[in-house]
């Protein structure tokens, strides 16, 4: 159902903290505009436990407005099963195509408990679901075998694997064959997911270079190994940034260095500064300058 690039797109703020929504479409059209498949908003990249439930629906309807065609997914992340049901309940009826769901924030639920969530979040909505598996940030996993008894219902139809195993993807694949899209979630393994397997990246680094992002998928579709190896290759310091506790100051800090965008973030963030700082500018500046040439994957 779903395959691709799906940018987990960044929210952007005014000075007063509100949202940002002019600066979103047009940093939202970017990706459009460079063959992105879909867009996934109020994500962790995206703030979305650091918004209020009215602003991550008015987040939603800004992507609506600019993907056209292109599926909107809302993550759904909230701490108690019936916010998250609530919240899952207004994003279907205000146009979202899809939703991605983490089991819970805050509590560690067990395999019972994860099942009984992520069913109860696609009762309310009964919209598709991406299930979105990470158990190194939320401490959930949601294993083969939770995937398999959730595949029982329908509109659960995608996994955004994020376990930092490389094993994971084939074992999913291994056990369930294509019940499910399986996306992977973690830049600096989307070559090595693509090649054993995935149909889709849930990417981060896209929001400043979604012309590379698109490239090497496309090529690895293609078979084109080597040639999407070469861009990945060049990628690989800037994905690495996507893997840290400071991945939205990092990666909000590049998206600004590269497109102009703002890099405001909301508290208790705040924007890197010293040493951190420094390093990041340092990948982007060596990155820009040995920016590679992209071949058309068809």
């Amino acid at each position: 159902m779903w395959q691709g690039v799906f940018p987990a797109v960044t929210a952007k703020f005014n000075e007063d903290d509100t949202l940002d929504h002019k600066e979103m479409e047009r940093c939202f059209a970017f990706q459009i505009e460079a063959g992105v498949d879909g867009i996934i908003v109020n994500g962790s990249l995206g703030e979305g436990p650091m918004l209020s439930h009215d602003e991550r629906l008015a987040v939603l309807k800004t992507a609506k407005a600019v993907a056209g065609k292109k599926p909107v997914l809302m993550t759904i992340a909230d701490a108690a099963t019936r916010d998250s049901a609530a919240l899952a309940k207004r994003a279907a009826q205000a146009g979202a195509d899809g939703l991605m769901v983490v089991p819970s924030l805050v509590y560690h639920t067990n395999p019972k408990e994860t099942v009984a969530t992520l069913s109860a979040v696609a009762e309310a909505a009964d919209l598709p679901v991406m299930i979105y598996s990470n158990r190194i940030a939320y401490r959930v996993d949601v294993t083969v075998e939770i995937m398999a008894e959730l595949a029982k219902d329908k509109r659960f139809v995608a996994i955004k694997e994020s376990s930092d195993d490389i094993r994971r993807a084939i074992e999913i694949v291994n056990a369930l064959g294509d019940r499910y899209d399986v996306f992977t979630g973690v830049d600096n393994l989307a070559y090595e997911a693509l090649a054993v397997g995935a149909v889709g990246w849930v990417a981060g680094l896209v929001v400043a270079f979604p012309h590379e992002t698109v490239a090497i998928y496309q090529l690895m579709k293609a078979k084109r190994y080597d040639e999407a190896l070469a861009i990945y290759r060049w990628f690989r310091p800037l994905l690495d940034l996507d893997v840290s506790t400071y991945l939205v100051q990092n990666l909000k800090l590049v998206e600004a260095l590269v497109t102009g965008t703002t890099e405001r973030v909301r508290a208790p963030r705040l924007p890197l500064e010293g040493e951190q700082r420094a390093k990041v500018e340092t990948i982007v500046r060596e990155a820009l300058a040995t920016r590679p040439a992209l071949a058309k994957a068809a």
